[in-house]
């Protein structure tokens, strides 16, 4: 059977780009029990109230949620375990010196499967005040009307 290519989106973080400042961002890998890979390839899992921490010098994921895979057995995995992720040791060291500021934090941005390995990126990010979100949304509701415009432009010639 051929390995998968290429990249599957699992689950997105939607909310995430709208809350935060998002400065820098890191693809890791994760160590995952097979139940938690099995109910990943069926494309179930939420990001929304996940965020990553070092600890004694690696980096943790919590509070992601992948259901309970529905087959297993009693070596079901835990829906909001803490997962350990795969970095290089520099990646680290960077994500130690620019998390340690006040107001930065690190939140799941995708979870994605690349060439078969499951994958999650995350993000340095700062949070956005209310008038930051308030111009977000300004300036997406202006493309848009721009968008609409140069296509009813473009249909009347």
């Amino acid at each position: 059977m051929p390995r998968d290519t290429g990249r599957k989106l699992i689950a997105q973080n939607k909310r995430a780009r709208y809350d935060y400042h998002i400065d820098d961002t890191w693809e890791a890998g994760m160590v995952l029990m097979g139940t938690e890979v099995k109910a990943l390839r069926a494309g179930r899992a939420s990001l929304a109230d996940g965020y990553a921490h070092v600890m004694d010098g690696e980096v943790w994921l919590e509070h992601v949620h992948i259901p309970e895979y529905t087959q297993g057995t009693w070596t079901n995995h835990a829906p909001r375990r803490r997962r350990k992720l795969l970095l290089n040791r520099r990646e680290i060291q960077k994500i130690i010196a620019k998390s340690s500021e006040p107001g930065w934090t690190l939140i799941p941005l995708s979870l994605y499967f690349k060439d078969g390995r499951a994958k999650v990126e995350i993000g340095l990010a700062r949070g956005k005040k209310a008038y930051d979100k308030r111009q977000a949304i300004a300036k997406r509701e202006a493309d848009r009307e721009m968008q609409k415009a140069a296509a009813a432009r473009f249909r009347r010639r």
